[in-house]
């Protein structure tokens, strides 16, 4: 069996978020995915819209996702990735080089996946406070 983990706020769930997810199943057979709680967005300077516990509650709502832990702080990333026997950790190419996902590759694969073009939480936080119109995948 292949575990694969994610790691995301996932503030306000969109398309994007949805793609991400079902490239990141397609990768194993079992998709852990740890969102970042309340208090550590805080020390990321970072405040999303919906609590931590709806956050959750969303993503396991998703046919994708089959666990969701919680995200404390950057350091747990080791201990996450041996607590549940993961093989590949999956994030977005913005991530790609960043040293907290480089230095898991001693423990497991590291996959960047290409970002959905078009979308992503904080343009939707911008096109809603201009009252643009809603974005379509297929546009």
């Amino acid at each position: 069996m292949t575990n694969v983990l994610t790691y995301g706020t996932f503030d306000i769930l969109h398309y994007g978020h949805i793609r991400l997810l079902q490239r990141a199943a397609a990768l194993g057979d079992h998709l852990v995915v740890a969102i970042s709680t309340d208090e550590f967005n805080a020390v990321k300077h970072k405040q999303s819209y919906y609590p931590y516990a709806v956050r959750k509650e969303m993503l396991e709502a998703i046919r994708y996702v089959d666990e969701v832990i919680p995200e404390r702080d950057w350091g747990q990333k080791v201990d996450d990735v041996k607590r549940h026997h993961i093989d590949i950790v999956v994030m977005g190419d913005d991530w790609r080089g960043d040293e907290h996902f480089e230095a898991l590759k001693a423990y497991c694969e590291v996959v960047y996946l290409p970002r959905t073009s078009g979308i992503s939480t904080t343009q939707l936080k911008g096109d809603i406070d201009a009252g643009e119109a809603a974005i379509h995948p297929d546009d």
